[in-house]
This record gives structure tokens, sequence and C-alpha cells, in this order.
């Protein structure tokens, strides 16, 4: 494999990969950038940035290599993502967290906000956590879940990002971020009446299961042609 963007999560891909046997032949970095040239590589992790994302993809499918992309927030180039992927014939699978275990929390969370839809007693919010350095707020990981309850409850229309100063819409999904220390990731579902609140919980305890998904990802998309989303394949 190549690990593409060596942040915090391009060093523990590298970690779990050399622990279950990969052999990383690339790593590429600001000084070491992806060219259009051979490489001995099967896939590519790209763990870069948003901005990265389609100048990557265009060198990976010139040079016909696969490629997960766990960079987000980069959903404005999701079209263009699939023109080059189907025009280089390569195989790309993308998820905004590669968690196995958020995979199924967002599994339970659109069960829960199906069973809760009619029952308009109860209140929706979604709160994230993460440590000092993230750069993104809210957490593609969380926008995901906005997306997940937006599509089960047919009161909630759209999702609020920003601090409210005022009564907030009974039709809006409040998304609230919190920053500091070293959180890995803690992300909370409330639902709330006047008698009750109920919590759904995911809270990850390091960056382990996104660099061991990555590499799940890496070995499904291995010789597959084609755009897909992470939580399909689980």
């Amino acid at each position: 494999i190549a690990i593409i963007g060596y942040g915090a999560m391009g060093k523990e891909i590298k970690l779990q990969a050399v622990q279950l046997g990969y052999s990383i032949t690339n790593i590429f970095d600001i000084d070491s950038q992806l060219e259009i040239k051979e490489y001995d590589f099967d896939d590519a992790l790209d763990f870069s940035t948003a901005e990265a994302i389609l100048t990557n993809l265009n060198i990976l499918a010139e040079i016909k290599k696969n490629v997960v992309i766990g960079t987000t927030n980069w959903e404005k180039y999701f079209e263009d993502a699939k023109s080059i992927t189907k025009k280089g014939g390569i195989g790309l699978i993308y998820s905004s967290n590669f968690s196995i275990g958020m995979q199924k929390f967002f599994k339970i969370i659109e069960h829960t906000a199906m069973l809760f839809n009619k029952f308009n007693d109860y209140d929706f919010m979604v709160h994230e956590l993460h440590h000092k350095r993230k750069i993104d707020s809210p957490s593609g990981t969380a926008l995901t879940i906005g997306k997940i309850l937006l599509n089960e409850l047919d009161e909630k229309l759209e999702i609020e990002t920003e601090t409210s100063h005022k009564k907030i819409s009974s039709n809006a999904l409040h998304i609230s971020s919190t920053r500091g220390g070293e959180i890995a990731g803690t992300h909370i579902v409330y639902i709330d009446s006047i008698a009750e609140t109920i919590e759904l919980t995911h809270r990850a305890k390091n960056r382990i299961g996104l660099a061991r998904g990555a590499l799940f990802a890496a070995n499904w998309i291995f010789n597959k042609k084609g755009f897909f989303n992470f939580a399909d394949v689980i």
C-alpha cells in the first residue's frame, strides 16, 4: 500500500499496517509528492486534505491505482471524483469514518430515528467532541449522522451547525461541537422529551479502529473498479 498524507492518521495506518503484515512501499506528504510514474503499490490510502483530493485522484487514475479516501468535507468534488474514477477505470472507496464500529453506530441511529419518527414529543440533537488540533467543525462523521437523521425524521428539514443565540426551529437539527484536550472522537445523539432523555454514544478510544477499517477497505477495493461508499460495503 501507499499512504498519502502523513499526519496523525497516516502514522496510525502505517503502525497498524506493519502489525497486520502489509507492505508499505510509499509515503507521500508535503515533501514527497505523488507523481505520474511507476510505483509498486496496489492501493493508496488518502488521508491528506479535501483540497488535494482531485489532484491526487487524477494522478492515481492515470497510473491505474485504486484508492481509499478517508479525508472529510470533500462532498463538493464527488461528481468530479466519480467521473475521474470511471474514466480511469479504477476503484475508489470513501467514508467520513472508516471505523467498523461507527458504521454499525450509523445503523443504530438510523433504526432509532425510524422508531421515534412519529412521536413528536421527542426531539433529536447531536454533539461531537474532538482534540484541540482538529481542523474542521463539525466533524464529517457528525454531518453524516445529521444526514441520516434528516432522512429518517419527517420533522427535521435542515442541519444547524452554528451556535444558536435564539429559539431554534423545530425543523432544525442542531449539531454542536467541542474542541479541546486529546479526545480521539466522541459522537452523541440525544433524544429528549419532557419526560426522559435517551443518549446514543460512540466514543473512540484512539485511531486504531479508523486505521484498521481503512486497511479492511483497501483489501475490499483491491482489483475492483467503481465508486463505493464504505457504509454500503459494511
